[in-house]
Formats: structure tokens, C-alpha cells, sequence
């Protein structure tokens, strides 16, 4: 697994863990806040299964869970987005990197199904 796709879903757990607090606490926003707080940790997590998968298609599969959860979370921080929760910064940082994040998520998938055709 490439080193900076697990640095990265880790620097995005954490904003995303800042975000729910922010808006837990200031916004009083709980539900749509939970589920982004699941989604955005969730994409580590399966990342950080999927180096301990039994096999190369289990490992795959779990780099494809990671893309599902980061598409996840861009859905929730839209729906927070146009739901006035989020400022526009909040909105486009997060997002900005959500979606540098799927990118490298992508490509790892490439670099996987090259390796196991």
C-alpha cells in the first residue's frame, strides 16, 4: 500500500474528526454530522484492513470500500454544504481534499489490478 494514500486518509480523518466537533458543538448539528464523521474515518480504516487482507481480491474489495466511503463522505459534506451547516471554507478545504483523496485511492486500485490481472 503507497505510504502517502495512508498518511493522507489519516490527515483526513483527523480534519474530518475537527469538523464533527466544530459542528456538534457550535452548530448543534448531530445526525448528518455522525454519518460524515463514519464515512470520512471509514475511508482509513478500510485502507488500514485491506494491508492485512487474507487475499489480493479481499485487499481490492477493501480499497474499493475506501472509494465508497470517501464517496460517502463528499455526499454528506454537500448535504451539509446546502444545508448552511458548513461555511464555504469548511465546504470547499474539506472537499478539496475528499477528492484528492479518491484520486489516490484510484490510482492505487490501478497499481492493484495491474499487479493481479
Amino acid at each position: 500500500m503507497d505510504r502517502s494514500l495512508k498518511q493522507k486518509s489519516r490527515e483526513f480523518a483527523t480534519k474530518v474528526i475537527v469538523l464533527h466537533k466544530q459542528l456538534s458543538s457550535r452548530r448543534k448539528e448531530s445526525v448528518m454530522s455522525e454519518e460524515l464523521l463514519r464515512a470520512g474515518a471509514g475511508v482509513g480504516a478500510e485502507l488500514a484492513r485491506a494491508e492485512c487482507a487474507l487475499s489480493k481480491s479481499d485487499q481490492i474489495a477493501r480499497v474499493y470500500k475506501a472509494l465508497q466511503d470517501c464517496a460517502e463522505t463528499k455526499y454528506w459534506l454537500e448535504l451539509l454544504n446546502d444545508t448552511e451547516y458548513l461555511t464555504e471554507f469548511e465546504f470547499n478545504d474539506t472537499l478539496k481534499d475528499c477528492d484528492a483523496l479518491g484520486k489516490l485511492i484510484v490510482a492505487q486500485i490501478k497499481v492493484f489490478r495491474a499487479a493481479n490481472p
